[in-house]
């Protein structure tokens, strides 16, 4: 080989490394496309929520990152996975009854699951809300419509609605008691 090829090939490896580092990084830092997608639906409802703001949304889904991406999750032992399956079950039995009713036992049964996960405390709601937003996009809104439900002044939800939102609550919840079980803890996928 020549020496002129030996230095064409260290600079082609070196541009792909520098590349591939760029990357990610900027899939670190959060960069739009990076955001939206470990985020998804909830990255378009932050900039909804910011009233279009991009920059404004994608700042606040930055600042969630940070504190709390590195986040370790606790798993849950099998007794403690078979004791919330049994208490999910009675909130959806208790639904037909009293949808109300079953739709803040559902919130506080989320709560107190992402708690002993090791998310912060679900007395400080929205803190638990943003770090679970980091761990777990994808089902965060049906524990958002659940606990707006519980605590709304006046029953403006019919059955339907609430309903709805148990179904999604149930995906969040889903992924809260399996995931990680049995498994050694770490940072849950994003």
């Amino acid at each position: 080989m020549s020496t002129g090829l030996i230095i064409l090939l260290v600079v082609i490896v070196a541009l792909v490394v520098v590349a591939a580092l760029v990357t990610v990084l900027l899939g670190h830092r959060g960069g739009g496309s990076g955001l939206k997608r470990r985020f998804g639906p909830e990255y378009e409802r932050t900039v909804a929520a910011h009233g279009g703001d991009t920059k404004a949304a994608e700042q606040e889904l930055n600042e969630r990152v940070e504190r709390h991406g590195d986040l370790r999750e606790r798993p849950l032992d099998r007794d403690e996975q078979e004791r919330y399956a049994a208490r999910w079950a009675n909130v959806q039995e208790h639904f037909v009854e009293s949808p109300r009713q079953a739709v803040a036992e559902a919130d506080r049964l989320l709560g107190e699951v992402a708690a002993v996960r090791g998310y912060p405390d679900g007395g400080r709601y929205d803190e638990q809300l943003a770090a679970l937003s980091v761990h777990h996009a994808e089902h965060v809104d049906g524990y958002r419509r659940v606990h707006r439900m519980a605590h709304a002044q006046t029953g403006g939800a019919d059955t339907e609605e609430m309903r709805s939102a148990l179904v999604g609550a149930h995906a969040l919840f889903d992924d809260l008691t399996r995931a990680g079980s049995g498994a050694t803890p770490g940072r849950h996928r994003a």
